[in-house]
């Protein structure tokens, strides 16, 4: 089997004051909190946003997986729109003592370039930073963290960066080199 070397870059910022908020895009460009928590829904993003960056980890997932998932007190999914179209979207996720992960965050290829990624980071990150105040009993927000590879988009790196996030922490591991699965089986993102 032949192997990649994968870098991952581990990113956070440490005050609400670190975000760098994007413009908000022109148009009718809405974000909204997917509240009820659905497997289809959210596997649908997943696979849309990540098949043509090797997002595969989930893909194995039963439905009582992703259900068990989503339906954790402190993760929430909000997902962008443009004139109605699901976009993209950004997932949070509560950890221990106040800190928060954006475990996932992304555009369908097709709303890629068109300034709407800046602006779903940062309204992610702020309901990140204010997200104790909709899960009563979580502790104010101290951190928020991501990570970000080497397979995910060109851009990725620039736009966290530009939105105040700071690296802290970078490892280089070889992985198993996988086709780009694409959005369903057989499909061929462009």
């Amino acid at each position: 089997m032949t192997t990649i070397a994968v870098t991952t870059w581990s990113l956070e910022q440490t005050a609400p004051t670190d975000l760098l908020p994007a413009a908000v895009p022109q148009g009718d460009v809405r974000v909204v909190r997917s509240e009820v928590p659905s497997p289809e829904f959210s596997r649908f993003l997943y696979a849309s946003v990540g098949g043509d960056i090797r997002w595969t980890d989930r893909l194995g997932w039963t439905y009582a997986q992703w259900l068990e998932h989503l339906d954790r007190p402190g993760v929430e999914t909000w997902v962008a729109y443009d004139r109605g179209t699901p976009a993209g979207y950004v997932e949070l996720e509560a950890q221990d003592d106040g800190v928060v992960e954006i475990v996932y965050f992304g555009l369908v290829p097709a709303f890629r370039g068109r300034r709407i990624g800046g602006h779903l980071l940062s309204y992610g990150v702020a309901r990140a930073w204010d997200l104790a105040e909709r899960w009563p009993g979580r502790k104010p927000t101290r951190r928020v963290w991501l990570h970000t590879c080497s397979k995910d988009g060109e851009h990725a790196m620039d736009n966290y960066r530009r939105r105040g996030f700071r690296l802290f922490d970078t490892k280089v591991e070889e992985e198993p080199e996988i086709a780009t699965p694409g959005p369903w089986p057989g499909a061929h993102p462009a």
